[in-house]
């Protein structure tokens, strides 16, 4: 296996078809077919399936492109830090970022950062806690924030404080009584994160630990339509991250629902790959998240308006 075969095989998965990945690599789409043939003979698989509109991976083809987005990854990442080494750019930073930390809390960081340093290009994408992960241990981006448990084995953390995860209702639209139990929400009423993000994780935890499992009505990937929801569903509640609610309990929009023997905290950390030279960018970013306020930055007061 040489890297213009791989190069090939890794241009027509992303594109999804081989026209599209001879484009990519500015060559003959015979060229392209025959690099194809030559890697498929050497590893002894088949790696496409050949379809009228295009390719799709086969089960060895998905294996390799997992190793293809790693390699092609770091290769990306050497040129970046020599360029930037040599002075021949202002450098970039590609973050990732679970949903909460990366609506609610990042934005904050970012513009400080981009005080310090304006010329340094940032790229954020807002996504889950697990592919926040994946994403990095896939070296497809550097730094990540997320919220919960992360296999340490893999990635190194740098601790940002702990969130709480709490039960809201609409008050307008309350029925709900001031104290209730984990039990009175296991069926029937709560609109959750969908599984995967860090807040559904900590509550499937918290409920484990009591012994229940907790059943939404609804599972939504987004906070914000989960505050729609509850706004016009009477009677339904939510676990939601406190930093996410913040301003609506302070205007009296939602109201805090009091649950007997149930209280739900978890980490938050940035993360990157473990033995990963990670970027100028990175590196300067990293740095200003270590030596920032954490009260400040993310300890937040439930009392505060």
């Amino acid at each position: 296996m040489n890297f213009i075969h791989l190069y090939a095989f890794f241009s027509v998965a992303k594109a999804g078809s081989v026209s599209a990945g001879a484009d990519i690599m500015k060559v003959s789409q015979p060229a392209v077919t025959r690099e194809i043939k030559e890697l498929e003979q050497r590893v002894g698989s088949q790696l496409f399936d050949r379809l009228p509109r295009g390719v799709v991976l086969t089960e060895a083809g998905s294996l390799l492109m997992r190793y293809a987005t790693q390699i092609f990854g770091l290769a990306d990442s050497a040129e970046l830090e020599l360029r930037e080494l040599a002075g021949l750019s202002a450098g970039h930073l590609d973050l990732g970022a679970s949903a909460t930390v990366g609506v609610y809390l990042v934005p904050q960081i970012l513009a400080d950062f981009h005080t310090r340093y304006p010329n340094v290009r940032v790229g954020l994408s807002v996504s889950n806690s697990r592919a926040v992960q994946s994403a990095v241990c896939m070296s497809e981006i550097g730094l990540g924030f997320i919220e919960g448990s992360f296999d340490a084995t893999k990635l190194d953390s740098l601790s940002l404080g702990h969130d709480e995860i709490i039960a809201v209702t609409s008050k307008n639209l309350s029925s709900i009584k001031e104290q209730m139990f984990p039990v009175d929400l296991i069926a029937g009423r709560t609109i959750l994160r969908e599984k995967g993000s860090g807040v559904r994780e900590a509550v499937d935890d918290a409920y484990a630990r009591l012994g229940l499992s907790i059943e939404p009505i609804v599972s939504v990937s987004n906070t914000e339509a989960i505050k729609r929801l509850l706004r016009s569903t009477p009677g339904s509640i939510s676990f939601l991250s406190r930093m996410s609610v913040v301003d609506e309990l302070s205007a009296g929009v939602f109201e805090e629902v009091g649950l007997q023997h149930l209280k739900i905290e978890r980490r938050l950390n940035l993360i990157w790959l473990k033995g990963r030279s990670l970027s100028r960018g990175a590196t300067l970013f990293k740095a200003l998240v270590a030596t920032a306020s954490k009260p400040h930055l993310w300890e937040l007061d439930p009392t505060a308006s």
